[in-house]
């Protein structure tokens, strides 16, 4: 799945979550912004500069309310949450997860991240 911002511009993120009502059918493969709740990224290392700058800037600049950002700290996943600051128009962080997700915006999500790795 892919982000629509522009000609030729169509990032993939990790996850995306889309609202029901930018939902087009299993056939389709790229929703435009106004339609992303939230867009993920997960940090590898041939991936860094572009999952912690790049998309983040693009997924910003077209109004992406919701960006979380994964990354493994000392072995195990920590989720850095951003929320889109409108006088800004950047990311503003208002969270980070090491042992658990836990949040009601932009919805109801309980993850136990110290388990995951025994899943």
């Amino acid at each position: 799945m892919t982000v629509t911002l522009g000609p030729r511009q169509r990032p993939e993120p990790d996850v995306l979550v889309v609202r029901a009502e930018g939902e087009g059918g299993m056939e389709q493969s790229s929703y435009r912004p106004e339609a992303v709740e939230l867009a993920v990224e997960v940090v590898s290392p041939d991936s860094e500069e572009r999952d912690r700058e790049r998309k983040p800037q693009l997924y910003a600049r077209a109004g992406i309310t919701h960006f979380w950002r994964v990354e493994e700290v000392s072995g195990r996943p920590t989720v850095y949450v951003y929320e889109l600051d409108p006088a800004t128009g950047a990311y503003a962080l208002t969270g980070i997860h090491h042992d658990r997700l836990k949040l009601t915006v932009p919805f109801d999500i309980d993850i136990d991240l110290a388990e995951i790795d025994r899943l």
